[in-house]
């Protein structure tokens, strides 16, 4: 069923910030300035994800999901307008409030996997425990764990070298999990796959969603987006459509 785009009533207002809500944005416009002219990537983009949502955003290049994606990963501040990330205000913060934040609240999926070839799986689903100070032990164990979750328990000590594309972005994803962050946001996470090792990963994250993750994928394919349950179509820096699909 469609849904109206955004969540303001028409006159700039927005709702008080919704406790079930694990994102909120508000009025989000990016602008980055081009010589004497201005361009607009957002504009007045707004809406909520609830915890436990499996959304997609969809549209062609030049549309502003990266943008949106950027934002969402708290890896840019908008221009204008209020970010809730699980309860915090993220659009006033400092680039080190930032990080923090990023490494707390978001695992990332990267198209391209973003896997160190010499390390083993294991070591790899690793590091973002290694940055968080946690021991050696403890650390070992949760990317075991977060590894068995994504099927891949008898490949941990493999290098990715020695691994299949799809077996890859699995790692990809583990280490993603590890820190069993607030969303896994997924970019273009099937974009270096053929289709049957896709079909697989999209198999991956229906799991995973089911276990209880948010999840927010960003991708240009359709058949892709189709798989998530909410997909958000954005074209020309604005929400075009909002609608539930399963």
């Amino acid at each position: 069923m469609a849904q109206k785009n955004g969540n303001g009533n028409g006159n700039g207002t927005q709702p008080e910030h919704s406790p079930d809500s694990i994102i909120s944005m508000r009025n989000i416009w990016k602008t980055y300035q081009m010589g004497t002219e201005e361009l607009h990537a957002l504009q007045g983009v707004s809406f909520e994800v609830k915890r436990n949502e499996y959304l997609a955003i969809i549209g062609p290049s030049g549309s502003g999901k990266s943008t949106l994606m950027n934002l969402i990963g708290c890896l840019d501040s908008p221009s204008k307008g209020e970010y809730w990330i699980n309860g915090n205000l993220v659009s006033d913060m400092s680039d080190d409030e930032l990080a923090r934040i990023r490494n707390k609240e978001v695992g990332f999926v990267f198209q391209t996997f973003n896997l160190l070839a010499r390390a083993t799986a294991l070591h790899n689903v690793e590091l973002p425990l290694i940055y968080a100070g946690m021991s050696a032990a403890e650390r070992h164990a949760k990317a075991e764990a977060s590894l068995t979750a994504v099927e891949l328990g008898d490949r941990m000590l493999h290098r990715p070298n020695e691994l299949s594309g799809g077996q890859r972005q699995r790692v990809a994803i583990a280490r993603a999990l590890v820190n069993h962050p607030s969303i896994l946001l997924a970019d273009e996470p099937t974009g270096a796959l053929d289709t049957k090792t896709s079909y697989e990963i999209m198999a991956l994250f229906e799991k995973l969603h089911a276990e209880g993750n948010t999840i927010i994928l960003v991708t240009h394919e359709h058949d892709i987006a189709e798989r998530a349950h909410r997909v958000i179509t954005i074209r020309d820096g604005l929400i075009e459509k909002d609608e539930r699909i399963k």
